[in-house]
């Protein structure tokens, strides 16, 4: 394949590393990004609107809990990672990765103006030789129907002066095991030349990378992924109601079911879906198949499942104490874990903030502990988390929503008169007090 001069020498500074990398969103997928290239030996420039980020990483200081000051510091004072609100930064910028929200409306559509906005700040600052990589999780089609007119002009054309890929953040907030610089990285390219130069980037700062044949399908893959994970929890969860009304324990039969080397993978029931991709990308899918004129019936079902769970909690939270003899109005009911999984500072879409607001609304009183989460200012909830053993003394049922390991189960047990475990968080103890999910 014959690169034009600018994709040509784009390819060499991206080899001998002195190409200078940009990453628009400087949240928890574009800051990891920008410092395992910056590690890599790349100057890197980080753009966000936030002054408040900014400042604190020109300080040399983190606010990612996947990464630590310590690895940040250096870096800033070494010239190799620098952040600012200046979109004229642009103009000196051999590459650009937009890291930036895609949240959902009210409605389940798509809200893009996040990726609007910085793609306009991209198509008025841009220079030829410009790779731009889009990474924001969204639908199938958006980098070629949205991303690339806003970009393209006559003297501006992808593949020759400018290039546009796709690229799926697969960050897993808190896993130990696998972040950024060991993640596999999809990448699709508008042309052959455009996946092409994306490879060459992401291989000089990343262990893998697997190019694709296109944006469309580079986009279609992070759905795919965070679909088969929605719709399988969607049915471990009904599974769970199931049990429930059997009288069976559910966590039992999935830990037995467990045992076929074959042909099962074990999902497991909780409070309901959580985070920035699960509970969101399935639905980027379904919007734009209904205007293809296909439903999506599995994503419908299990997002209506998942989203009952909440429901199903601080409804055996209402019955157990019942049989205590006591009502759900005036209860002190104590939630333990408000982030949306276990050990992460994150309560994006997190289930504890619906079953917050049902046990608010059914008359309990509500207090909550998180060693992640001090203070609580989310979705009209203002409340600051508070010792555990405490709270759990002082009320009238504990429910496990998040399972930190920082908890002192065996302590807490002994410390509350009931406790409600949607998370088998109490699967070692046996007591009268625990009713599981």
């Amino acid at each position: 394949m014959q690169l034009s001069q600018y994709a040509a020498r784009l390819e060499q500074r991206l080899k001998d590393r002195t190409a200078h990398v940009g990453v628009i969103g400087l949240g928890y997928v574009g800051l990891p990004l920008a410092v395992e290239f910056a590690k890599a030996g790349f100057t890197v420039t980080g753009i966000d609107i936030q002054q408040e980020k900014v400042d604190q990483l020109m300080q040399g200081i983190s606010y990612v809990q996947d990464v630590p000051s310590d690895v940040v510091a250096p870096l800033v004072a070494a010239g190799k990672l620098r952040a600012t609100s200046d979109f004229a930064e642009l103009e000196k910028l051999d590459t650009v990765n937009i890291a930036v929200p895609t949240p959902l409306r009210k409605t389940k559509d798509p809200d893009m103006s996040y990726v609007v906005a910085a793609t306009q700040q991209v198509a008025k600052h841009i220079q030829p030789g410009l790779l731009v990589i889009l990474e924001s999780t969204t639908y199938p089609g958006t980098t070629a129907e949205l991303v690339l007119p806003m970009i393209e002009r006559e003297d501006m054309r992808v593949g020759e002066e400018f290039f546009l890929c796709f690229s799926p953040e697969r960050v897993d907030p808190g896993n130990p095991k696998f972040q950024t610089v060991n993640i596999p990285k999809v990448v699709g390219g508008t042309t052959d030349a455009c996946t092409q130069l994306a490879a060459t980037f992401y291989g000089q700062a990343l262990e893998t990378v697997v190019p694709v044949s296109s944006t469309q399908v580079a986009e279609m893959v992070k759905l795919l992924e965070n679909t088969f994970r929605m719709i399988n929890i969607g049915l471990v969860n009904e599974l769970a109601m199931m049990c429930d009304r059997m009288g069976i324990n559910v966590w039992e039969v999935i830990e037995a079911a467990a045992t076929k080397p074959f042909g099962f993978m074990p999902f497991y029931p909780g409070p309901g879906l959580g985070g920035h991709c699960i509970p969101i990308d399935p639905f980027y899918l379904s919007w734009k198949t209904k205007q293809a004129g296909i439903e999506a019936r599995f994503i419908d079902l299990a997002g209506y499942i998942n989203g009952q769970m909440p429901h199903f909690v601080v409804d055996k939270v209402q019955n157990a104490l019942n049989d205590h003899a006591k009502p759900l109005k005036g209860s002190k009911v104590h939630v333990l874990g408000v982030a949306y999984k276990r050990d992460i500072d994150d309560v994006r879409e997190s289930p504890a903030l619906d079953i917050l607001h049902l046990l608010t609304k059914r008359g309990a009183t509500v207090s909550y502990s998180d060693p992640f989460v001090p203070k609580l200012n989310a979705d009209g909830i203002h409340l600051l988390s508070v010792d555990a053993l405490e709270a759990a003394q002082a009320a009238d049922c504990v429910v496990i929503v998040t399972d930190h390991s920082g908890f002192d189960y065996a302590a807490l047990v002994e410390a509350a008169p009931l406790l409600v475990d949607s998370r088998n968080a109490l699967k070692k103890i046996k007591s009268e007090k625990i009713v599981r999910l």
